[in-house]
């Protein structure tokens, strides 16, 4: 199948109330076990980028190894821009072959948000890209390990969603509604009737941004009350470590060959993802949507 779009790949998840996770991948490592968790549940799956990530490396090479990947993969793949900061971001994700970004314009004021992103979907969308953005805030900075609370001074305003969506024409909207990145402190809850009115203004899938450490039931809440995408690698990123940890722990002489701990944490990655796709009640992905 390979490579689709976010439209592409959410366009039944409103109507058959489901979420596709999306996970972050930082190395070859971790897009494998994304992508093989995928093609062994015959489940679509989101692959994304962390704009942090592309900013801090020379992605040319691992880039073309990631494309090559996905387009081989026997199941849809969304190659998916995480939190891109600026229009330039974006643009680079796009030129990448990236078939969705995430313009992230959420700590500026919300006309301003809408001006930059209106820009973001005029020029993705004539490239063929889809494009998520987010309004509300998800509490700590993404990819940091340090425990925060959910704000809900900082929610999405369900008035604000709407607007921001038809102001916009964006594929995609990220809603903060009681999720934080990397670590909660204290017990995360969804505030449902919240998502239940962004749900009734907005027809386009919504995301969950944080979703590492979300109880089960608070998934299967979110979905139900109309998330459709769920970002999720905190997680991730604490079972491999789990394992790497776990495999140095049962060495009997203390020493472990580099492969044995880059397997251990494979087989952690893939079956958290295949766990995650259970609970989020993702469904194969309709083939003829593709050539209608």
């Amino acid at each position: 199948m390979g490579l689709v779009t976010l439209k592409e790949i959410l366009s039944e998840s409103i109507e058959k109330k489901y979420a596709v996770g999306a996970f972050d991948t930082l190395d070859d490592n971790f897009t494998e076990a994304i992508i093989e968790a995928a093609e062994e549940e015959g489940l679509p799956v989101i692959l994304m980028i962390p704009n942090f990530f592309w900013e801090k490396n020379d992605l040319s090479f691992y880039f073309t190894r990631l494309l090559d990947r996905c387009r081989r993969a026997t199941v849809p793949v969304c190659l998916h821009l995480d939190h891109g900061r600026s229009f330039e971001d974006v643009m680079k994700a796009i030129h990448g072959g990236c078939t969705s970004v995430m313009f992230d314009g959420s700590a500026l004021p919300i006309e301003e948000n809408i001006a930059v992103t209106r820009k973001v979907v005029e020029a993705a969308h004539a490239c063929g890209v889809s494009v998520e953005a987010e309004i509300g805030h998800v509490a700590s900075p993404e990819g940091e390990l340090q425990a925060s609370e959910a704000d809900e001074t900082m929610y999405t305003s369900p008035e604000d969603a709407a607007h921001f969506v038809q102001q916009t024409q964006v594929d995609a909207l990220a809603v903060a509604v009681g999720t934080v990145h990397g670590i909660y402190k204290g017990t995360p809850k969804i505030d449902t009737r919240r998502l239940d009115e962004i749900r009734s203004r907005v027809s386009i899938p919504l995301v969950l941004h944080g979703g590492s450490g979300l109880p089960e039931e608070e998934f299967r809440a979110a979905i139900a009350h109309g998330i459709n995408k769920v970002n999720f690698f905190t997680g991730l990123s604490l079972e491999a470590v789990k394992a790497i940890r776990q495999t140095l722990d049962d060495a009997p002489t203390g020493k472990v060959h580099y492969i044995e701990l880059k397997e251990a944490s494979h087989t952690a990655v893939k079956n958290t993802i295949k766990h995650q796709m259970k609970i989020f009640g993702t469904l194969p992905f309709n083939r003829k949507l593709l050539v209608q």
